[in-house]
């Protein structure tokens, strides 16, 4: 039993917009998420937390990209994973690769609604959240080249603005703030910490799901992946220790806006450079927002064009020929998870575990195929094989014990929907089907 697509993405991007999604994909985690951290770890807790993360996405990426580029598909580790281990593993691979994405626009929204609100006390949260689903959801309808081109600029913007908030803040640093009570819960709070580092550097793997809409993928995809990965570890350290001296930390470890109100303990909140900020720091925001809607439309298309989702999900326009069944869907769940939890915090939680899993997925992947194909076309193999996909693998194993042991109810909502899908997976016959598209066979 086969079953073949009909539907093409269009190839647009060139490496410009590869460091743009990149980045884009990510900057977000720069704004907010990533100082719940220093609740469970203080700052020098979190500071071992965050380099060990760091070792693990540096090892990550550069093995990712071996994948990304000898099968450049649009549904990233599904796509390796359906190769490496056949229907079964794709589907799991897929399910994380979706709730990493999915979940990672809602907890991005909340935070565009909680910077309005601290500019305009009178705009409430979740409303606006709810206006930037419908408002993005349009501007990726509109076209890839078009939603590229925003990336560049919004990115850009978004970078410089980080440069600004070092700037200002700088000359305000304590080492005594940052040095107060640093491991209050020990080692184990730096274990508690991981899945929050994780957020610093949560999506950049969606740069994969547009592989198909690449020129020269193979030679492109690695300048986008590790051009954005240098930018995204410059800015992690400097925005991360800069704000943890600031003030007392535990006044910044559970706001959903750290930036603004780092700015606001240091020049004060009637400060004209503190609206300034809060207002362009939307452009961070926006940016990761704007490029998880993308990645993560990207991965219902390729899974429902599987036949692993609803088939109407795959539908592009015809104007545009982008997927919009699969860009509204991604925006109900995200309106959904909204309802349900506008504080961002257990969203967050929920798209790191989907991330951490889905890095074990990959690196599995990656050492199958290299054992079970050992003739694929691998325009740019992993440096240091295999240590650093096993370096990858080990870090994010433990960073998925670390997430089910701190949270525990979060991690059961996670593989009992997984446990749901799989059964109907059963049921529907689909572990039966071999998929006949390039790049699964």
């Amino acid at each position: 039993m086969t079953e073949a697509t009909t539907t093409q993405l269009k190839r647009v991007l060139k490496p410009i917009h590869l460091w743009a999604i990149a980045v884009g994909l990510v900057i977000s985690g720069e704004y907010f998420g990533w100082n719940y951290g220093w609740g469970v770890s203080g700052t020098v807790g979190f500071l071992i937390a965050t380099v060990i993360i760091t070792v693990m996405y540096v090892t990550f990426i550069f093995s990712y990209t071996e994948l990304t580029t000898a099968i450049p598909h649009a549904g990233g580790a599904f796509a390796y994973a359906y190769r490496a281990m056949g229907p079964f593993g794709g589907l799991i691979a897929g399910y994380a690769t979706l709730i990493d994405f999915l979940f990672a626009t809602p907890a991005i929204a909340a935070a565009l609604g909680s910077y309005l609100h601290f500019l305009y006390p009178s705009i409430p949260i979740v409303p606006s959240a709810l206006f930037f689903n419908v408002l993005f959801i349009g501007i990726n309808v509109s076209g890839m080249k078009e939603s590229a081109v925003f990336s560049v600029v919004i990115t850009i913007l978004a970078v410089a603005e980080l440069l600004l908030f070092m700037g200002v803040v700088g000359p305000h640093f304590r080492m005594s703030n940052y040095l107060s009570h640093p491991m209050p819960f020990g080692w184990g709070g730096v274990f508690a910490a991981l899945p929050f580092a994780v957020w610093f550097y949560l999506a950049i793997e969606g740069v994969a799901m547009v592989a198909e809409e690449v020129k020269e993928p193979k030679k492109n995809i690695p300048i986008g992946y590790i051009s954005g990965l240098v930018t995204l570890i410059f800015l992690t350290f400097g925005v991360m220790i800069l704000t943890g001296g600031i003030t007392d930390w535990h006044r910044l470890s559970n706001v959903l806006d750290p930036l603004p109100e780092s700015i606001a303990i240091a020049l004060g909140k009637a400060n004209g450079l503190t609206k300034i900020f809060a207002s362009i720091g939307l452009f961070g925001l926006i940016a990761s927002f704007h490029g998880t809607i993308l990645a993560s439309s990207r991965q219902v298309y390729a899974m429902a064009r599987s036949g692993y989702l609803p088939r109407f999900l795959s539908k592009l326009n015809r104007r545009f020929q982008t997927p919009y069944w699969a860009l509204i869907a991604g925006g109900v769940i995200s309106m959904v998870a909204l309802y349900f939890d506008n504080t961002a915090e257990n969203i967050v939680i929920l798209s790191a575990m989907g991330a951490v899993f889905m890095y074990m997925m990959s690196m599995i992947s990656l050492f199958i195929l290299r054992k079970k194909e050992p003739d694929l076309e691998r325009p740019f193999a992993s440096p240091f094989y295999p240590v650093f996909p096993a370096v990858a693998l080990i870090i994010s194993a433990v960073s998925l014990f670390a997430i089910i042991y701190y949270h525990f109810m979060v991690s059961l909502v996670f593989f009992a929907i997984l446990t749901v899908v799989a059964v109907v997976f059963v049921v529907m016959g689909k572990h039966k089907v071999q998929l006949i598209e390039p790049g699964l066979n």
